[in-house]
């Protein structure tokens, strides 16, 4: 009988479990379908943003500015994806590939 063995680690591949992610909060404050509006608020890590999103101009505005850059891709993200199913007092969350 042989010996199985575990198959080599191929380099470069890394695990999902391994990769570094946060939580983001998300919370629906005010919604109008007429003027294309949603807004609310985006808490992960120790940040809080409030965000106005024109989903009929496509304008993702985030406020304030601090750590914008880390939340703004993937908030769109979500977003665009879940637009439908979102209300106002609804709590949502969704992971970011990255801690921040």
């Amino acid at each position: 009988m042989g010996i199985i063995a575990n198959p080599p680690s191929q380099p470069g591949v890394v695990s999902s479990r391994s990769l570094p992610h946060t939580t983001a909060h998300v919370r629906i404050t005010r919604q109008c379908w007429y003027q294309g509006h949603i807004e609310g608020e985006v808490a992960a890590s120790t940040y809080t943003w409030q965000f106005q999103w024109f989903f009929k101009q496509g304008l993702l505005q985030v406020f304030p500015s601090q750590g914008r850059a880390l939340i703004q891709e993937p908030l769109g993200r979500f977003l665009e994806q879940r637009d439908y199913q979102l209300e106002p007092g609804g709590d949502y969350s969704f992971t970011i590939r990255s801690r921040i």
